[in-house]
């Protein structure tokens, strides 16, 4: 008899970003994150206040991170369905000014790993 195939979930925190979440939920309410492709932000996860972010008729929900729902667009989401998104946190500003940074300019980044084939 097989075991059972165990799918990880396709985006995860660190501690070190659900701490900043948490106090970013604090200061502004509910959040949501899109995953950028653009170019001025690179592959920049972008966090918004919960609905302050226009989503397309294509676009994925991948899961949810601290409570917020994450999503990705569907060509985005072509590129990375193999792996897992696992956003993190660094120090400094960011790429642009479209996403909320911490108390001390900290922002959210995307690392990834390769899912197993038995993932």
């Amino acid at each position: 008899m097989s075991s059972p195939v165990h799918t990880p979930p396709l985006v995860i925190a660190t501690d070190e970003a659900l701490l900043l979440i948490s106090y970013l939920k604090a200061q502004n309410g509910p959040l949501m994150f899109y995953q950028s492709g653009g170019c001025c932000d690179g592959s920049a996860p972008m966090c918004y206040p919960d609905g302050e972010f226009w989503l397309g008729d294509r676009d994925v929900l991948l899961g949810e991170i601290g409570g917020c729902s994450f999503y990705i667009s569907a060509s985005q989401y072509e590129y990375w369905k193999h792996t897992q998104l696992i956003i993190d946190v660094a120090p400094g500003p960011g790429g642009s000014d479209f996403s909320l940074a911490g108390p001390n300019g900290e922002r959210f980044i995307t690392r990834s790993r390769l899912l197993e084939a038995v993932e």
